[in-house]
C-alpha cells in the first residue's frame, strides 16, 4: 500500500509566493516534523512556494531528506485580477470546473495538474510520501478522487492540514489526520 499524505501549509504572512511563515507558522512546522517522524515518510515533495518549503523543512532535515519541488503543487491561481468578490467567485469554480476567469486557472486545469503530481508519486518506489501545497488546490485534488469534496471543505481547512490518502487501487481511501481537531 502507497501513502500519501497531502499537507496544506502552517500560517504564513501572506498569499505571496515568497511569504514567509509566521512565528507560529515555524512553531506548527515543528509540530508538523514530530506528527510524521512515526510515519516512515521516505519521499518529501513541495510547492516551491516560501511558505509550503518551510513548512516541511524541518521534517527534511531530521529525516535527512531532500525536498524536491514541484510547479505543479503552486497554489492554483483564481483570475490574473483581485476581485472583492472573490470568495463568491471560487464557489462558483466547483460548481462548473471549466469555468475560466481572465489570467486564471479552471478547477478542472488545476485538478489535473495536482493529481498527476500524484500518479507520478506513486510510481515512484517511495511508499509513504508527504506533499505540500495550498488550500485551493489540495481541496481540488481531493474532489478529483471524491467529489464531495468543494467549496465548504475548502472553506473547513485550516494552517496547517493533512489529509492521508491510502492507495490499493486508483481510487484511495482519504482521511483528515490533522486540521481544526487538533
Amino acid at each position: 500500500m502507497k501513502n500519501i499524505y497531502v499537507v496544506r501549509h502552517c500560517k504564513a504572512e501572506g498569499q505571496a509566493p515568497d511569504a514567509r511563515l509566521t512565528d507560529d507558522g515555524a512553531q506548527q512546522a515543528e509540530q508538523l516534523a514530530q506528527f510524521f517522524s512515526d510515519k516512515n515518510i521516505d519521499s518529501i515533495i513541495s510547492s516551491p512556494f516560501e511558505r509550503a518549503c518551510r513548512t516541511i523543512t524541518p521534517l527534511a532535515e531530521k529525516l535527512g531528506l531532500e525536498i524536491s519541488t514541484d510547479e505543479r503543487l503552486a497554489e492554483r491561481v483564481l483570475s490574473g485580477k483581485n476581485h472583492a468578490d472573490w470568495r463568491d467567485m471560487l464557489r462558483k469554480t466547483y460548481d462548473d470546473l471549466d469555468l475560466c476567469y481572465e489570467g486564471g486557472e479552471s478547477s478542472n486545469t488545476a485538478m489535473s495538474r495536482a493529481s498527476n503530481v500524484v500518479l507520478e508519486a506513486l510510481d515512484r518506489a517511495s511508499q509513504n510520501i508527504v506533499l505540500v501545497s495550498h488550500g485551493n488546490l489540495i481541496s481540488l485534488l481531493l474532489k478529483y478522487y471524491d467529489d464531495r469534496y468543494g467549496y465548504k471543505e475548502w472553506e473547513s481547512l485550516s494552517n496547517p492540514d493533512v489529509f492521508h490518502l491510502s492507495f490499493l487501487e486508483d481510487k484511495p481511501n482519504i482521511r483528515r489526520v490533522w486540521g481544526i481537531c487538533e
